[in-house]
């Protein structure tokens, strides 16, 4: 069946922002989406609000709208079009996660895809409703013989109490249309079913929970599924989730093919999941479908379906090198599976299942040491910021390298100090599934424990409890063999143990470098194959490989040149984390698809199954590996060995992946590997305090007076020097880790003895810390001579807020000419005084008319996919171009950047771009439920970011607030309670509120001094105040809770009641999804934002225009000029 000739427009929504339960994997689904319409002659408008991805990328669509993904923005486009003579067909959302669906949903339900008449495809809005409505579903399952939990859908908390009366506890409760678990969670109480399921009502778009049996301790399993409109249907994989039911999915350790099932239970799944996907009417598109098997019965029931494009889906597409989201478009515009040709084979159709000769395991990664106080307990809200992914031949050589994988500090089994306890309190720890589970069943079959009991008490499958065992014995004769033998290391990489883990265990090995030796003289090396669908029935002609330490000596490897080009290794970022995310993927894939295309042949190496890098047709070749040490120069090793006689390896770019392939810099050339753009030494010129402060010296320029210590002290000296407050910090972090504004000695003394057990390499940098100013950032480009300014940012929030937390604007809206120009001369002389060769990014603070230089760092930032965005100009890519040898000037000439000036000299009428973060109060809960404080500090805590973009600041803020959180209010009450130094500011920005209509409330103090200022206010009691006569009963947080504010201005007190009170406040905010401010600068942006939303004349316009306006702009200037 040919491609629908009836379709010649489509739209597609993406996912947004980067959020737990909803990460870059669907960047990856829509890149391949775009990319797959347009190839087919299809026009593409695409809706995204997060800059930092690449199909937001102007090339990959037609009309690119970086704007809110709501149904009412999303009106706005498909109006634009069609009032422009450019009528949207179809609408894809099935690639976009559960935002997408659901705006799709609503799309529908109003009745505008009607009106302008655009059909939804991949999945209609019958097979969406009968997916994802728990009862429908449950009836769906039903009626194809299957069975599921026994529940019921509940409307109301009367209806949640009766239900769980008649199952008895404990319950699960699953809200509707919400992503990762959002809202669920399993009730052990009558106390915990009212919070839950008041949350879940509250998070469902449609206003219902599901209130099921608890099935905790079974089996899951979940299949990938794909139909065609023939009705021909594949299983693309299997996965078995590692943890047993009661832990989400995307917080469990997973395996690829499953592992543990039985040839009757897998057909018996297998037969069930395509009668469902047939039966929901998923006709052309993937789904995902998930199981429970009762261990002791072996009863079968079905959990969930996700009629779309799921993070599952994304594993499943790297797992097996079958490409689900390319494909689903495929079936979407028309084609059948026997039609589409496996891009990895091109002989295969897309109707044979995958096979897999290897096996995959991927492991979540956390963040909770960003927040002390959440609860770090597994249940059935995600809480994972990322993930890992690798493969091996056999289970335990992936699981070693996924462990090593996810640079949480512990490189796998025995690298890291057993915790305290005898067997019987770690068997009690495996009661509760925590992120470090897997340390603890290893340590408790070594201190003794049985394989029965430790599968037993965690629940987890005896066969994976048995695999880990057999590493437990392969430890022991690693330790007791007098000498370490060609056999017996052979066998120790085989079951995937890196290098660190062997000297951890032999010392007298002289750490790494000693064990790489002793491989290199026995002729122990990893061989590399090739993932190609099919379990090697048909040759591969993608180079898309994965490293496994074969048993037979013999084994080759299957690295084969592509061309005879040079060359170039590109670093990926890794798991996604706090302070280290998809921003960097995307200036990795720039790098890749710049250089590939000038003369290049590139290399990925990375091991998240979430992005576009990782995609088998990014670069030239691609290596699932771990980005430690060894992993990394092993596939160097393999590259230089395939590339002998011909050109060889030009080099490896570790400047973009952000801070991991930053820290293997030194060590690689150390071992001979060529680094290009900016030198190992260079960087560690920037990281080191003293050296930095010497080109600032030289340079003439201000920085806040710091000192360094490594005893309190010594801290205690400097602190007292400086004055108080200050900024402390350990050197060499990303995303703030450890950072913190201390006011006293006594916070510093705490401060002191936690950091120094944090890093036990570096100092600790004693900072003073610049209240009240504004807070800059700059990317820019080096050739090694010449300086391009990519953008200018000005911070929205004050310093002392993370940069990767605070929302900001380019071009800087207060700034002037004398201050854009002191950075431009700053920012010179730091890329020539540290030799930057490629992007660097500088951090200011402008404190009374001195420029302060806080940090500078040699490599792509997290604001490059921002800036380049807002300003037209993509900086990765020629950032990758001068690190392999263009100068700018050249650069100006191809076209690539400006030809004159740069993005220090802003075009007059350009529009503003205000880049939000995206933070995760909403998915983090303390142990007693309660919300984890929603205050910013110096240490980052966001894990993605919005973009708002228009003609001025009022319309762009308001448009990134509605991206990120939802639209500020236009009407009703705002509650202001501020410390006493913010009072005098507030003024102004809340008086304009109570003009503008709004009705104001405040604790005592803020509330008189807004009365004598004119503005009339109610007064409301304090939360931690008891009611007393003649005073406010209502406390502010009573009223929030209550649904009766619409907005929370609240800035932090000392370390008082008034603090304890302001977390309160702002998690009382944050449990009922109100914006909540805690800055004065925020507020005021607030107040612009609301002003634009009242005038309601906030409209789309696509990147593409936007870029074309820039360029206009320019050169009329020019011609001023």
């Amino acid at each position: 069946m040919p491609r629908r000739t009836d379709l010649n427009h489509v739209l597609v929504i993406g996912s947004g922002p980067i959020v737990i339960g909803q990460a870059c994997e669907f960047d990856y689904a829509g890149t391949q989406a775009c990319r797959v319409l347009r190839a087919e002659g299809l026009q593409v408008s695409l809706v995204n609000s997060n800059p930092a991805t690449i199909m937001t990328d102007p090339e990959f669509a037609d009309h690119t709208y970086v704007e809110p993904i709501t149904p009412a923005f999303v009106e706005r486009v498909i109006v634009q079009q069609a009032e422009r003579g450019n009528r949207i067909d179809a609408l894809l959302a099935t690639l976009g996660g559960q935002t997408a669906l659901n705006t799709a949903v609503a799309l529908y339900e109003n009745g505008v895809l009607e009106r302008y008449g655009v059909e939804l495809i991949g999945a209609d809005f019958e097979a969406i409703q009968r997916g994802e409505d728990r009862q429908r579903f449950k009836d769906l399952v039903a009626k194809v013989g299957g069975e599921s939990a026994r529940s019921k859908v509940c409307f109301t908390m009367d209806e949640v109490r009766e239900t769980v009366e008649d199952l008895g506890l404990p319950v699960v409760v699953r809200p509707s249309f919400t992503m990762g678990g959002l809202g669920s969670g399993m009730a052990h109480s009558d106390e915990e079913v009212g919070r839950m399921a008041g949350a879940g009502l509250v998070a469902s778009p449609s206003a219902n929970v599901l209130i099921e049996e608890s099935v905790y301790g079974w089996k899951e399993f979940e299949l990938e599924l794909m139909r065609d409109g023939h009705d021909s249907v594949v299983v693309v994989c299997s996965i078995e989730n590692v943890d047993p039911m009661g832990v989400h999915t995307g917080d469990s350790v997973t395996v690829a093919p499953a592992m543990t099932l039985t040839d009757w239970e897998y057909q018996r799944m297998r037969d069930l999941g395509i009668a469902i996907l047939r039966e929901v009417g998923v006709d052309t598109g993937g789904c995902n479908i998930q199981f429970a098997i009762n261990p002791h019965d072996g009863r079968l029931i079905v959990i969930e379906m996700n009629p779309r494009v799921s993070r599952s889906s994304a594993l499943a597409s790297k797992a097996t090198g079958f490409p689900i989201a390319k494909i689903a478009v495929k079936l979407a515009v028309g084609y059948t599976l026997d039609e589409i040709l496996n891009d990895i084979t091109k002989e295969t159709p897309a109707c044979f299942e995958p096979a897999l000769d290897y096996v995959v395991v991927k492991a979540p990664r956390f963040a909770f040491e960003k927040f002390p106080g959440a609860d770090p307990t597994l249940t059935t809200t995600m809480k994972s910021v990322g993930e890992a992914m690798s493969l091996g031949r056999n289970f335990v050589e992936a699981l070693g390298k996924v462990m090593r994988s996810l640079e949480t500090g512990r490189f796998g089994f025995w690298t890291a100090p057993d915790p305290q306890g005898d067997v019987d309190q770690v068997l009690l720890r495996l009661k509760t599934p925590t992120e470090g589970r897997l340390y603890d069943v290893e340590l408790a079959l070594r201190l003794g424990a049985s394989t029965e009991k430790v599968a037993q008490v965690s629940g987890i499958d005896p066969w994976f409890v048995a695999q880990i065992g057999e590493l437990v014995k392969l430890r022991d004769e690693l330790v007791a063999a007098p000498v370490l033998d060609a056999e017996l290391l052979r066998r120790a990489k085989h079951n995937g143990l890196s290098d660190r883990q062997i000297t951890a265990l032999r010392p007298e090995l002289l750490g790494e470098d000693g064990v790489r030796s002793l491989r290199k003289r026995l002729g122990i090396h990893p061989v590399y194959k090739t993932v190609d669908t099919c379990a090697a029935e048909f040759e591969a002609k993608t180079p898309y490989h994965y490293s496994s330490y074969e048993l037979d000596p013999a084994a080759e490897t299957e690295v084969v040149p592509q061309t005879e080009k040079p060359k170039v290794l590109i670093l990926g970022s890794g798991p996604n984390r706090i302070g280290q995310g998809i921003e960097f993927d995307y200036s990795c894939v720039h790098a890749a698809i710049t250089l590939s295309h000038n003369g290049f042949e590139t290399v990925m190496v990375n091991c998240n199954p979430e992005t576009v890098s990782t995609d088998y047709d990014t670069a030239d070749r691609l290596y699932f590996e771990p980005l430690t040490f060894e992993d990394v120069l092993e596939v160097f090793y393999a590259e230089e060995q395939s590339a002998a006689g011909g050109a060889g390896v030009a080099g490896v770019i570790v400047q973009l992946g952000g801070q991991t392939p930053l820290g293997l810099a030194q060590r690689l050339a150390d071992a001979g590997v060529p680094i290009v753009g900016t030198s190992p030494e260079a960087i560690d010129l920037a990281e080191d305090r003293g050296a930095f402060g010497d080109v600032l010296t030289a340079a003439g320029l201000p920085a806040p007076k710091y000192g360094t210590a490594t005893t309190f002290a010594q801290a205690r000296r400097i602190a007292a020097e400086i004055g108080y407050p200050v900024l402390v910090r350990p050197s060499y972090v990303l995303g703030g880790r450890g950072m913190e504004i201390v006011y006293d000695e006594e916070t510093l003394k705490d401060y002191i003895t936690r950091a120094t057990a944090l890093s036990h390499e570096h100092p600790v940098l004693v900072d003073r810390f610049l209240e009240d100013a504004v807070e800059i950032d700059v990317d820019a480009l080096c050739d090694g001579t010449e300086v391009y300014i990519g953008g200018v940012m000005e911070h929205i929030e004050e310093a002392g807020i993370h940069s990767g937390d605070s929302a900001c604007a380019l071009p800087p809206v207060t700034l002037g000419r004398s201050d854009l120009e002191k950075v431009r001369q700053a920012t010179e002389a730091i890329a020539r005084g540290i030799g930057v060769v490629g992007l660097l990014n500088v951090q200011y603070a402008l404190k009374e008319d001195v420029l302060y230089v806080l940090e500078a760092n040699p490599r792509a930032s997290r604001t490059v996919p921002f800036v380049s965005k807002a300003t037209a100009i993509p900086l990765a890519k020629a950032c990758a171009r001068i690190m392999l040898g263009s100068s700018i000037s050249q650069l100006r000439f191809e076209g690539m950047l400006a030809a004159s000036g740069d993005g220090g000299n802003v075009a007059s009428h350009a529009p503003i771009a205000v880049k939000e973060a995206v933070l995760p109060f909403n998915r983090l809960r303390r142990a007693d439920g309660a919300a984890i404080d929603s205050l910013l500090g110096p240490e980052m805590k966001s894990t993605g970011e919005v973009m708002g973009i228009d003609h001025d600041f009022g319309r762009a803020f308001a448009k990134s607030q509605t991206a990120a959180y939802g639209s500020l209010p236009t009407q009703g009450t705002v509650f202001v309670s501020v410390a006493n130094r913010d009072k005098r500011l507030l003024v102004f920005p809340v008086k304009r509120l109570a003009d503008l209509g709004f009705h104001v409330i405040a604790t005592e103090g803020t509330a008189e001094m807004l009365r004598r200022k004119g503005i009339p206010c109610d007064e409301v009691r304090k939360h931690f105040e008891p009611p007393k006569a003649g005073r406010p009963a209502l406390s502010a947080v009573d009223a929030i809770r209550a649904g009766d504010v619409d907005m929370v201005i609240n800035t932090p007190y000392g370390n008082s009641g008034p603090r304890i009170d302001g977390y309160e406040i702002r998690s009382a905010a944050v449990s009922v999804n109100i914006p909540c401010v805690t800055t004065v600068q925020g507020a005021s942006a607030a107040v612009q934002g609301i002003e634009a939303g009242i005038r309601g004349d906030i409209g789309v316009r696509s990147l593409q225009e936007l870029h074309s306006a820039i360029g206009a702009g320019i050169a009329a200037d020019n011609e001023v000029q």
